[in-house]
């Protein structure tokens, strides 16, 4: 007998199944701690080897070369080694908690680990939030299944294991809460909230003990909030709105062109070429970019910018506003041609650059056009990171309490909420999701707090689908059907297909009833003359369970043909649908 059975055994008589839980959660916790310091250990110490005097001397050169590197690394790592799709951390684990049940493939527990480094650390312009999150969810999913967890505690683990992964880069463990709830749609109920507090924690503590008080966002408040300000926070939330629907457009549109390129080397060619170029131009684009928040957040937009291969004239503040447009403007840019090309990151933490230049420039317009107003840079640099959060991953709870917490208080939650509000709901006029959750929204498999829609969601079609009928052929005479189809089956409906598999028709008992007992019939009539269209098809490939119940709901049907690559699969039937659909709502439920 196996340690890991009998532990299971010895479990089982002892502990509790949601005590278990809770243990089980700070486990996932601490593993995803590990994880995120591991990502942002590897990633710093790949970024010191590039400030080695030797490199410094050619370092605008550099940031043309060294990305196309990165690139070229992570392109043979996935080609020869781990020959397997690397999705978007958090996007990836939303589709596997909708339609896989929370199964997370054991790959991604490293996957992510080696490529997101070597993307980021050479300068590919994206996070290593997501690829943090993909890695924790990963730890989560694969403890739930060694320990036979069921499904919905699987789910909760990785939630558990998100927050913890945000908790540890952070250091911010109730936006990590937050944020778990609000992205992954996590039911708020106390038996969900205190794995998820244990986890956050652990993941804070793990972070603490490995990194020390180091943050990634060093900020202290010191100026104050004032009512006269509101009115400028007001139009910083519109223009966040419209800044973060420009983002989403920008990263779908890139997204798209790279997706029509077939070859994966096309696309690093032609990725690297033009992130080097873009870094070469605009070198604050280079990495993650917490420089940049940090240098404005000080107030130091000289820092910020660093060297560029103009000569521009820095004491003009024009100049300097400019710039900082220009990152606003190209890092949504530079992000996206890195994934296009074949890297590895997130996509929060970009987010997070472009809303501090974003807030930093508009704080400086302000204070500039002789208006006698004097605004706040460094807090406006703040909200302007609120805004775009909230507006890009639409997540406008997870904005206000990561702000709040990374200042060390609430001074500012007037504004947060201000800026957060209307960011939010400006991006949701024009997009209905998120950069992480349209694609999913799209096809269908998005989860929600819908428990109805969640519902349907997860349902499996194939085993809902029979497909033990008895087909016809349109050819088929009344005698044939009789014998070889009505006296063999205890269905009372029949589909007619062609040689081809098309589907024609069907035939009901009801249809032939009245001359099933003239025999003078049997050799006169033909399938083809009794079948009739049903009252409505399911389409296999794409149909989802929301759509098929709807079909139900309009048509009346109890039964309804399933066609799959344009050929006749099998039928569904509404009582086996309810069927299922009762037994995964109590699953969700209980």
């Amino acid at each position: 007998m196996s340690l890991l059975r009998q532990f299971l055994i010895w479990k089982y008589k002892h502990i509790s199944e949601q005590n278990f839980i809770y243990i089980l959660s700070v486990l996932v916790g601490f593993l995803a701690g590990i994880g995120t310091v591991s990502l942002k250990n590897l990633t710093h110490y790949i970024q010191l080897l590039f400030e080695l005097d030797f490199f410094k001397n050619y370092q605008n050169s550099l940031y043309f070369i060294f990305p196309i590197l990165g690139l070229l690394l992570v392109y043979i790592i996935k080609q020869t080694w781990l020959k397997k799709h690397i999705g978007h951390g958090i996007s990836s684990t939303l589709y596997a908690i909708s339609k896989l049940n929370g199964i997370i493939p054991r790959y991604n527990l490293y996957a992510s680990l080696i490529t997101a480094p070597l993307t980021v650390g050479f300068g590919g312009s994206v996070g290593l939030q997501g690829p943090a999150v993909s890695v924790g969810s990963a730890l989560g999913s694969n403890a739930a299944r060694l320990f036979h967890m069921n499904t919905k505690t699987r789910m909760l683990l990785i939630g558990c294991a998100a927050a913890g992964a945000m908790a540890s880069m952070f250091k911010a463990p109730i936006a990590a809460i937050i944020f778990a709830i609000e992205i992954f749609s996590l039911d708020i109920a106390f038996t969900s909230l205190i794995p998820l507090l244990l986890a956050s924690v652990s993941a804070v503590v793990t972070s603490y003990f490995f990194l020390g008080t180091d943050i990634l966002l060093r900020f202290e408040l010191i100026d104050k909030f004032h009512i006269n300000d509101i009115p400028f926070y007001m139009v910083l939330g519109i223009v966040s709105g419209l800044a973060s629907v420009y983002f989403s457009k920008v990263f779908f549109a890139i997204t798209n062109f790279f997706k029509r390129i077939e070859s994966r080397a096309k696309r690093l060619l032609i990725g690297g070429v033009a992130i080097g170029s873009l870094l070469y131009v605009i070198p604050p684009l280079y990495g993650e970019g917490y420089g940049v928040i940090n240098n404005l957040l000080k107030d130091d937009h000289l820092a910020a910018i660093g060297t560029t291969p103009f000569a521009l004239d820095l004491s003009n503040i024009w100049i300097v506003i400019g710039l900082l447009l220009g990152i606003t403007i190209f890092k949504a840019v530079a992000m996206t041609i890195t994934f296009g090309a074949g890297g590895v990151g997130g996509v929060f933490i970009p987010t997070l650059v472009m809303g501090s230049a974003l807030g930093n420039a508009f704080a400086k317009t302000i204070n500039h056009m002789g208006l006698n107003f004097d605004v706040s840079e460094s807090n406006f640099t703040l909200i302007g990171m609120t805004g775009l959060m909230a507006g890009v991953l639409h997540a406008p709870l997870t904005a206000i309490f990561l702000i709040a917490e990374i200042t060390g208080g609430y001074e500012l939650f007037v504004p947060l909420m201000i800026v957060s509000a209307m960011a939010f709901a400006i991006t949701k006029y024009f997009i209905s999701h998120s950069i992480y959750t349209l694609k999913l929204a799209e096809r269908g498999e998005l989860m929600t707090h819908d428990k109805d829609q969640n519902v349907l969601m997860v349902l499996d079609i194939d085993k809902v689908i029979e497909t033990n009928f008895i087909i016809l052929s349109p050819d088929m005479k009344l005698g044939d059907i009789l014998k070889e189809a009505v006296a063999k089956s205890s269905r009372n409906h029949f589909p007619v297909v062609n040689d081809k598999g098309e589907f024609l028709g069907v035939i009901r008992l009801d249809d032939i009833r009245h001359m099933m007992f003239d025999s003078d019939l049997y050799n006169q009539v033909k399938a083809s003359s009794l079948m009739h269209a049903d009252h409505g098809i399911i389409d296999y490939n794409q149909d989802s369970m929301t759509a098929i119940m709807n079909k139900f709901k309009t048509t009346g049907a109890w039964n309804l043909p399933v066609i799959k690559d344009g050929k006749y699969y099998g039928y569904i039937s509404k009582s086996k649908l309810l069927t299922a659909y009762r037994r995964q709502l109590i699953n969700f439920t209980q």
